[in-house]
Parts: C-alpha cells; structure tokens; sequence
C-alpha cells in the first residue's frame, strides 16, 4: 500500500495518473519498479521490445511469470496496471525469503498495455508472445503532436524492427499470473473483493457507412428525406436487443457516428458508425456481428439509404487455463471465503501470453462503481490487501504444481 501510494505522488498530478507508455514519467515509474526490487537478488533485463523483466533463479529453468504493465492512459487511475506489478513485487520478495523456488520466478513489466499514445494496445506483450504481425502499420503511426512511433520507441532504446525478438523471453515460460482491478461493476454488485477471469471477450469491430441524400432541413418533408443518420441511430438502438437476445454477457457498443455535412440546415448525406461487439464465445461473437449486419441492411431499406461494412479489427476470445483457474478459485475463497468465476471485457497482457499457449489465469479485484481509466478509479485498501494475498497464494499453488511436473 505504501509503494501504491509513493507511485501516485511520483507520476501522478491533481488529474490522475501520467504514466503513459513511451514517455519520462513512464521512465519514472520503471525507475520506481527497479528500486522496489533491490534487495530480492532477481536480476533486471529490458528485452528488445522494451518489457522489464526480473528474474529470480530457481532449481530450473522452467519459470513461472507474474506480470502487468505501468503505464497508464493519461489523467488514468492509480491502480490501473500498477497494482499488479507492486503485487507481483510482494510475491516475488516473498519467494526470495523462503530461498531458492523449485522453477525460476520472473516478474515482468510489459511496455504499453494501454495504447495511449498512438492507439496500439499490448505493445511489448504481443511482441514478446509473437503475434505482432502489423509493423508497417505501426511504423505509420504517430501521435498528436506529429511524432512517430519507430521514433519514439527508439528514444527509449526499442528499434520497432527487433521488437520480435522478445519472444526468446517467454522460451521456458511454464504458466502465467497477472491480478488486475476488475475495471467493471460485478464484483461490487455481489459485494464480492474478488474474482476469477475465465478469460478475455472476443472482440469485432466495424464501421458501417450509411449513404443518403443531403437535403435542405427547412424544405424537405419528413416522409421525403433520405436520413443517413436515421439509419445510424436504428442500429445503435438495436446492438441492445442483439446483447440481450444473444446473452452470455454479451456487450455491444456504438461508440462513434461522423455526419456529413453535419451542419444544422441539411439533412445528413454520409454517417460513419463504429461498431464495438464482445463475447467470450467465438460462435456467439460471429452470430452477434451477422445479426447487426442483417439488421442494418433491414434499415437502410426502411429508410431509403444505402450501406456498407468493413471490418476495422479483429480478436478471437481467450479463455485461460482450467487448472489454473481451480488454483486461483481456491486461493480466493481461501482469503476472501466465496470466489466468483467472470470473463473481462477489457483486453489485458495476459491474453497474450495465454494466445502464445502459456497456461494463464487473473485474478480481479473489485473497483468502486466499477470505474477506471479516470482519477476517480479507486478500490477499498482492505480488499486490495485481500488481492495481494490471493495472489500469493495462488503463486504458491502454482510453484508447487510446476515443481511437480519438472520433477
């Protein structure tokens, strides 16, 4: 608790957290995690895609990893990211008091999980778990103020064009433990300190364009208009009934509509749609996309418009480590009495590592009216102790679980 509280008065301002990847206050907050780690005997190592990564020797070779990222979204919260690694700081020291650990232990600080600065999520995660497959999009990327990504990465020694070569760190990777605040309202809503994440939704992401005619606003009669937006707003309406219809914890979201002209004197011409639909499972995810897609084309012959789609992004969904999973639901009920198994809506660095066919599991701890990425982000100081100690009990499951199967 102290670390947690030290580190918002280090990078944080009277707006929230400013750990946002690839800056100095970043380079402060890994400063921070090193000082933390002195006196553990685990060795520092930054990889080529610039994860910070510290390892405590074991018996072998084969080692457990428990990890989370520093940085955060800008004016973020304080928990957000950094609590699981001050978490892992305290397992990890624990670890080294009771001696050498059966496998080696490694702690590790993944670069730019939250994609604030220039809108790539999982940087260092998904480098290191080889499923960075879009460098030339990344090398086009740049941020508000012109600057480009190779560029700044570079400033804080990562050349993006070796950045793959992170995989050698997750070679004798053998299960992976990441605690994260739940970042949502279910835990709180059960009056629950602690969950299980079964794994991370799936998520389609699309654009729908609408075509209509612009029109002047003052002469053209309601039953004559060809409404680009009229179409726009049906579908956001209608994404509820495809959440509820679907069920499973379905979510979906229309998070974005641009108008043209979009001024007030004329019917709109052209409305661009962002579509944002989440499952954990892969069929339901694709049963939920085909329905919003039918159900636009319904709508543009209702009103007259045209349509068309395009997929911006894709994931499938991620689901963790069965045995894992027992592990961290008993390690919960053994500190908190009742476990509660939920998938996260959020995509987290874990499912990376899990999509590299590490055995993954999370532990989530509840956040006050399920808020984050805002100053307002908080969770009761009780149930982050609790949290601390689940994963430390989950750690040790997991240790004695690996030393068996190296044995």
């Amino acid at each position: 608790m102290h670390a947690l509280e030290e580190l918002r008065e280090l990078t944080g301002d009277e707006n929230g957290a400013q750990r946002v990847a690839w800056t100095n206050v970043w380079e402060r907050a890994r400063d921070f995690l090193r000082a933390q780690m002195q006196g553990t005997g685990a060795e520092e190592e930054i990889d080529e895609a610039g994860n910070q990564w510290f390892t405590l020797r074991g018996d072998s070779e084969r080692a457990l990893l428990i990890g989370g990222h520093m940085d955060s979204v800008p004016n973020g919260g304080w928990l957000d990211g950094c609590l699981n690694v001050l978490a892992g700081v305290e397992v990890v020291r624990r670890i080294a008091e009771d001696g050498t650990p059966p496998v080696t232990v490694r702690l590790v600080s993944w670069a730019d999980e939250e994609g604030a600065r220039f809108g790539r999520s999982l940087f260092g995660s998904s480098a290191a778990a080889g499923s960075m497959q879009d460098q030339e999009e990344l090398r086009a990327l740049k941020d508000r103020d012109g600057v480009a990504l190779p560029d700044a990465v570079q400033e804080h020694g990562v050349d993006l064009d070796g950045a793959l070569a992170a995989r050698s760190q997750l070679e004798h990777a053998a299960a992976y433990l990441e605690l994260h605040i739940e970042q949502g309202p279910v835990l709180e809503s059960m009056d629950l300190p602690l969950g299980v994440v079964l794994g991370t939704f799936g998520v389609e992401r699309s654009r729908f364009t609408w075509r209509g005619q612009a029109a002047h606003a003052g002469s053209t009669p309601m039953d004559k208009r060809r409404d680009a937006l009229a179409g726009a707003a049906k579908l956001a309406l209608y994404i509820r009934e495809i959440a509820a219809e679907v069920g499973g914890g379905a979510v979906c979201t229309s998070g974005g509509v641009v108008t043209k002209p979009g001024i007030v004197t004329s019917v709109v011409e052209t409305a661009e749609q962002l579509l944002d639909q989440r499952h954990l499972d892969a069929e339901a995810l694709a049963r939920m996309l085909s329905m919003a897609r039918e159900a636009a084309d319904r709508f543009a012959a209702e009103e007259n418009i045209e349509v068309q789609w395009e997929r911006i992004w894709s994931i499938e969904p991620i689901l963790f480590d069965e045995t894992l999973i027992g592990f961290a639901d008993e390690a919960v009920r053994e500190v908190a009495g009742t476990s509660h198994r939920l998938p996260s809506g959020p995509l987290h660095d874990a499912a990376e590592v899990s999509r590299a066919g590490i055995p993954t599991v999370m532990l989530f701890v509840q956040s006050l009216r399920g808020l984050s990425h805002t100053k307002l982000e908080d969770t009761k100081r009780e149930h982050l102790e609790l949290s601390v100690q689940a994963l430390d009990k989950l750690a040790t499951k997991t240790l004695a679980w690996l030393a068996d199967r190296t044995a």
